[in-house]
């Protein structure tokens, strides 16, 4: 039970997130019409391949961390390793799926165009049906999460 409450919550707060980006975003990804700043060099390439750093996805980044270690700050849980390695397994597993669902549920999209040549902030990393991002996070989450449960 406790694995699947912990997806459940991945894949539900996935699509409230993804909800609320359509809402801020609209059918320009990537925060591509947001007034906001956005940092390209050598550094945002290693880090977000062909994406900028924008400051919107900056600061929901940090917020979204800070929101899912308040059980640490709080007191309701000791930090310990493998704590931590479960929330950043649930954080990768959440950024996943928020993102592949923000193209589900996102009424420009939906899932006949989740493909290469719609999705430019995507493009440049494609591999076969899903963005590089998917396959290297994903399994990293997993190890972590099944580590947490040694």
């Amino acid at each position: 039970m406790e694995h699947l409450s912990f997806f459940a919550m991945v894949l539900a707060a996935g699509a409230a997130f993804a909800q609320l980006e359509i809402q801020i975003e609209g059918t320009a990804g990537w925060a591509a019409a947001l007034p906001t700043w956005r940092v390209e060099n050598r550094w945002t390439r290693l880090f977000f391949s062909s994406r900028p750093l924008t400051g919107y996805h900056f600061y929901v980044h940090v917020f979204v961390t800070l929101v899912v270690h308040l059980p640490f700050a709080l007191g309701f849980a000791a930090p310990t390793w493998k704590g931590e390695a479960r929330i950043v397994a649930w954080l990768i597993l959440f950024w996943v799926a928020e993102d592949f669902l923000w193209f589900v549920m996102n009424p420009a999209f939906g899932l006949r165009k989740f493909r290469r040549e719609h999705i430019w902030w995507h493009a440049p990393t494609w591999v076969w049906i899903m963005p590089r991002d998917y396959w290297v996070f994903t399994p990293i989450a997993a190890a972590l999460y099944l580590w947490s449960h040694r």
